[in-house]
């Protein structure tokens, strides 16, 4: 019987590579930053905003929503997005921890007895 490799991560960790996956595409990360200039937003603006089909818009929606970096409210026919600032926040301090730990040793330079 297998199971998932992830159980044997933290749950920071496995969270933090959840939130990295859905923003590893340019188009993700300009969504979350035009929400983030204009504080909300209905799903038609942001796809005047980009230059992609609003299905392909809807997609990274979806993506976003699924992790919990933005939330969307149904108004009528529209669907009404913002961000999720707690979990943006939250996930600021992880990145700023993981990458403090990452840069915290000395520096590999060439020449050392790494195998680098």
């Amino acid at each position: 019987m297998t199971y998932a490799k992830t159980v044997a991560f933290t749950a920071g960790q496995q969270q933090l590579a959840r939130v990295a996956k859905a923003l590893a595409h340019p188009a993700r990360v300009a969504i979350i930053q035009l929400l983030a200039s204009k504080q909300s937003c209905i799903s038609g603006d942001i796809a005047a905003e980009l230059p992609l089909a609003r299905t392909t818009v809807t997609q990274h929606l979806q993506e976003l929503k699924a992790v919990g970096l933005i939330r969307g409210e149904i108004d009528g026919l529209t669907v009404c997005y913002c961000l999720n600032t707690a979990l943006l926040q939250q996930v600021q301090q992880q990145f700023a921890a993981f990458f403090g730990e990452a840069t915290a040793g000395a520096p590999c330079a060439p020449g050392d007895a790494c195998a680098c």
